[in-house]
């Protein structure tokens, strides 16, 4: 069945961090925070394989240099399968950065990175990855950003298989997260504080050992992109795409990989 603002007392699980990940008002709330000692994490307590699952969203305020948001799909094991929402903080005055991957098989390395259009830490935004046999979706507010399409019949490889968790978490990689690790967490600032509402799932429920899904019906089976998103993808691509690893010539100098040189938006 679809859910909808599903309670997360009753469909995840707090899996690091303990008391700085915190469900409040009745379970329609969850909050993470970050110190220097520790930041924090939940996941689904279901596994899905295939669905739209879309999570609101307030980031870092302020100075969130340093710190790591994420929401995310992932498999288990050596050979997983991710789908990423990955939030970069900044500065004071400067944009996060969105960083996207698709791993499949283990094998990541397809990384598409943006700035956001509105400010991210002012108010909750809805994050959304549509993900079904044809194609995942990134979505910010409902307009895609972002579209990896299955070409596994041309040996690409494309989540299909193993079924997925849903995470999110909070936490410092002053090492690496913004400007490349130059500008660090300002710990003075902690705690940092990233919230999370009005989770939904319209999906295919698989949690092994069944080898059977519970589906709930819907567009999302289906979805690709019309010519009004085609349209906005376009738009964010041109305007907010800060880095894309299709484009990246140093990174791949015998050529790019064979889903660069198809149609980005089918």
């Amino acid at each position: 069945m679809a859910i909808s603002e599903a309670n997360f007392n009753q469909h995840f699980d707090v899996t690091w961090g303990h008391h700085r990940a915190q469900i409040k008002d009745g379970g329609q709330l969850l909050t993470l925070s970050l110190e220097k000692d520790s930041g924090a994490g939940f996941q689904s307590k279901n596994q899905y394989l295939f669905g739209r699952i879309d999570m609101q969203i307030k980031l870092v305020a302020g100075n969130s240099a340093g710190t790591v948001t994420t929401f995310y799909l992932s498999s288990q094991g050596p050979n997983h399968d991710e789908i990423d929402f990955e939030f970069l903080g900044n500065s004071s005055g400067n944009p996060y950065t969105l960083h996207t991957n698709v791993f499949s098989q283990g094998k990541g390395n397809r990384e598409q990175q943006f700035h956001l259009w509105f400010d991210p830490t002012t108010a909750f935004h809805t994050y959304t990855i549509l993900w079904n046999s044809q194609r995942i979706i990134f979505l910010v507010d409902n307009i895609p950003i972002r579209v990896f399409t299955n070409m596994e019949s041309q040996g690409v490889p494309f989540p299909s298989k193993q079924p997925m968790s849903i995470h999110s978490s909070l936490w410092n990689a002053d090492d690496w997260a913004t400007q490349g690790g130059r500008v660090k967490a300002d710990w003075a600032k902690a705690p940092f504080v990233a919230s999370y509402k009005n989770f939904k799932a319209e999906a295919c429920i698989r949690n092994p050992p069944s080898a059977s899904s519970t589906c709930s019906p819907g567009a999302w089976q289906t979805q690709g992109l019309d010519a009004a998103g085609r349209n906005r993808i376009r738009w964010v691509q041109s305007k907010y795409m800060i880095y894309n690893y299709c484009t990246d010539l140093k990174r791949f100098p015998q050529g790019v990989p064979y889903e660069c040189k198809q149609s980005r938006f089918l």
